[in-house]
């Protein structure tokens, strides 16, 4: 089982809100044994899409060898004005080159969706990347994390008791495929 780890956010410190998540994932992976990688936005060089091109930017044939390779993806992705970043949506849209492949796009691939934003609208960039996952053939988890920003770290700056459970249960569901009931007991 291979994942792979897509941080949509145009970040490149390790100490932002998508690096922190991406570390966190990685761990996660880590100790579960599973082969990953991340693949950055902000260091990709994926060119905005242009179906007039002749030829494939060296880039593009990259993320989509990486993507095609990974059985599990999971996404991750600030809320920007409604939506997903554009660059993050650009990037999926090139895996148009795979359209006459046998398999094309994602197809089969499972997909774990998390998406933060300042307020509770993160919600919004959750629906935005089901419907670009469902559109590129892939199987969008029935289970997502939608994220508050202000309540995702704690004071030491570490993923919060409560979004680690959730992040967990999303690792845990993509890794196993089984959705399992939590029974909490009240004393």
């Amino acid at each position: 089982m291979k994942a792979i780890i897509f941080n949509g956010a145009l970040e490149r410190r390790s100490q932002s809100t998508s690096g922190l998540l991406s570390k966190y994932f990685t761990e996660k992976l880590e100790i579960l044994g599973i082969n990953h990688e991340i693949f950055a936005l902000a260091d990709s060089g994926i060119p905005l899409y242009d179906i007039t091109l002749t030829k494939t930017p060296l880039a593009v044939e990259r993320m989509t060898q990486l993507f095609l390779d990974a059985d599990i993806h999971f996404w991750l992705a600030p809320l920007y004005h409604g939506s997903i970043p554009g660059v993050m949506k650009n990037c999926l849209d090139w895996l148009e080159i795979t359209a006459d492949q046998h398999q094309p796009y994602l197809t089969d691939k499972t997909i774990g969706l998390a998406c933060w934003a300042d307020g509770l609208q993160a919600m919004q960039g959750i629906n935005a990347m089901d419907a670009v996952a469902k559109s590129l053939r892939a199987w969008p988890l029935p289970y997502s994390v939608p994220m508050i920003r202000t309540s995702l770290f704690d004071h030491e700056n570490k993923i919060s008791p409560l979004y680690a459970d959730k992040l967990d249960r999303l690792i845990s569901i993509a890794t196993t495929n089984r959705i399992e009931k939590i029974i909490h007991h009240h004393l």
